[in-house]
């Protein structure tokens, strides 16, 4: 096929428009193809927040845009005790109370069967607990060992509990009767809603001296474990060495954990948690050393750990905690922590924070967003209504600090 040549009228009719114009059209025409390219072509959206990126992290919670608000999450708590807890568990109940959350109140066989009923009757003669429904009591208990891999199954067994009762729930917190709040939940749930939800708050550090040597290398045989709760714990004479298939990481054995997290652990396939568990069966403070551990040698999650639990807690020169008062307060207020531990039962300190902090009145749950009706908050309203206060100001405060400082990721020393 030939291509044959362009007329001569063709020609004649390009030779005779001026060169001025044809340098108009083409301008004309390269403006118009580049507008309409920015017109097409849509905005590629901004990456969803990392850790990799803390500064996206920093202006989900400085900006807190209101229009629309994101849901507030959801938390499932553990409340554990022993013997004489019960009136500090529902104190700790009340304390942190709000209709989004789930809360599980575990009283060990330490404290007998009578305690754990009473518990449970306690729960449900509150109007606002047997109304929405969310608060449980363990009735067959187990055998705990605080300083004893006991506790860490103990642990483990109320969060597969925990992931049976609901499925909305995004992160895990494991208290103690010990502890207690120092913001209000709406203040808590306000901060937590402008997070990614795979996000995991735990101190930990990789650093084993000789202190952390000597708790980890002995071998224990925990009687809790074997249903046998008269026995005592006791020590082997022999020593093992630390393992060389994982590193350990120890840590608090208070932590704010997400629920694909959770999953991983109780459901997961992989053999880490399971041979981890294993390791720790019969080793001293396994609490505070699993979680730190699998999450820093999990690809999936060494990403999404925050190296604090939000919890407050002083220790002495040899790292042992000792018991908050009234002497505290302003340690309390300056840290901007969510929580804080031990305290010692009915201790002033608590009154004051209830007074000041929570504005809580006895037996009643801290007023939020949700509540309807008078001070007593006994009618539930629309839970996803927070009201933010002070509290959150001072954990924004603090979660700047963490984020800013790249305290973001599993730390090597």
């Amino acid at each position: 096929m030939h291509h044959q040549p362009p007329s001569s009228t063709t020609t004649a009719a390009a030779a005779a428009v001026p060169p001025h114009y044809i340098l108009l059209a083409t301008t004309l025409f390269s403006l118009l193809f580049v507008l309409s390219l920015t017109i097409i072509a849509p905005t590629p959206p901004p990456p969803p927040p990392s850790l990799s990126q803390p500064h996206r992290i920093l202006n989900h919670i400085i900006q807190q845009q209101p229009n629309p608000a994101p849901p507030p999450p959801s938390l499932a708590y553990l409340l554990s005790g022993s013997v004489n807890d019960s009136g500090r568990i529902l104190r700790l109940l009340h304390s942190i109370y709000h209709p989004k959350n789930q809360y599980l109140l575990h009283l060990d066989r330490s404290a007998g069967q009578t305690a754990r009923d009473a518990l449970a009757a306690a729960v449900e003669s509150v109007p606002l607990f047997r109304d929405v429904q969310n608060v449980h009591v363990i009735g067959k208990a187990d055998y705990v060992f605080s300083n004893g891999p006991s506790a860490l199954s103990s642990t483990l067994h109320a969060a597969s509990v925990l992931l049976r009762i609901s499925s909305n729930w995004d992160w895990f917190i494991n208290l103690s009767a010990a502890h207690y709040p120092l913001i209000t939940q709406d203040d808590l749930l306000h901060i937590l809603s402008y997070l990614p939800r795979d996000l995991n708050f735990v101190n930990h550090t990789s650093y084993i001296g000789w202190r952390e040597s000597r708790k980890l290398k002995p071998i224990i045989v925990d009687p809790g474990l074997y249903l046998a709760g008269n026995g005592e714990m006791f020590f082997a004479t022999q020593k093992r060495e630390l393992p060389d298939a994982y590193r350990l990481f120890t840590g608090s054995s208070t932590a704010i954990l997400s629920r694909k997290f959770m999953e991983f652990c109780i459901l997961g396939t992989e053999n880490l948690p399971r041979t981890l568990l294993m390791y720790l069966s019969n080793t001293p403070s396994s609490t505070s050393v699993y979680f730190p551990t699998l999450l820093c040698n999990s690809h999936n999650f060494n990403r999404t750990t925050i190296n604090h639990a939000l919890a407050y807690t002083s220790l002495d020169s040899r790292e042992q905690a000792h018991f908050l008062n009234s002497t505290n307060f302003d340690e309390l207020m300056e840290s901007g922590a969510a929580f804080a531990s031990p305290f010692l039962p009915n201790d002033p300190i608590l009154d004051r924070i209830d007074r000041e902090i929570l504005h809580r009145n006895t037996d009643n749950p801290v007023p939020g967003g949700w509540c309807l009706g008078d001070s007593d908050c006994s009618v539930s309203g629309d839970a996803d209504i927070l009201k933010p206060g002070p509290g959150a100001t001072r954990l924004e405060r603090r979660l700047v600090e963490f984020l800013s400082n790249q305290t973001t990721q599993c730390s090597d020393e």
